[in-house]
């Protein structure tokens, strides 16, 4: 899910104004990628805690993301339907993460 949402933020960003070429669109990019990013890392981590502190810091990411796509959508860089797809996916993602990491935490205290 977050792959395809990194490629549609990408698809969208493609077409902010060239002003927005070094702010905005470099800034959602990085934060829409950077979900996904630590999320993978998490999965390399040895430990729960470790586990955990990575995914604490995706779901930071993904706030970051919900928060630029307001931007964007504010400038009228894009349309609200456009809008709404996505922060619903983005919050369907959030939900995900959040029963991994209760998970993991359950182990931690087994």
């Amino acid at each position: 899910m977050g792959y395809e949402l990194v490629l549609q933020v990408a698809g969208l960003v493609s077409k902010f104004p060239d002003i927005q070429k070094y702010g905005l669109s470099v800034q959602l990019l990085k934060s829409s990628n950077s979900i996904i990013a630590n999320i993978a890392e998490a999965q390399g981590r040895f430990t729960y805690a470790d586990k955990i502190r990575v995914l604490y810091i995706a779901r930071g990411e993904l706030h970051e993301t919900l928060s630029h796509l307001k931007v964007a959508l504010g400038l009228s860089y894009i349309d609200k339907d456009s809008y709404i797809k996505l922060i619903d996916a983005y919050e369907s993602l959030l939900k995900s993460l959040h029963a991994y990491i209760k998970y993991l935490t359950d182990q931690i205290e087994k």
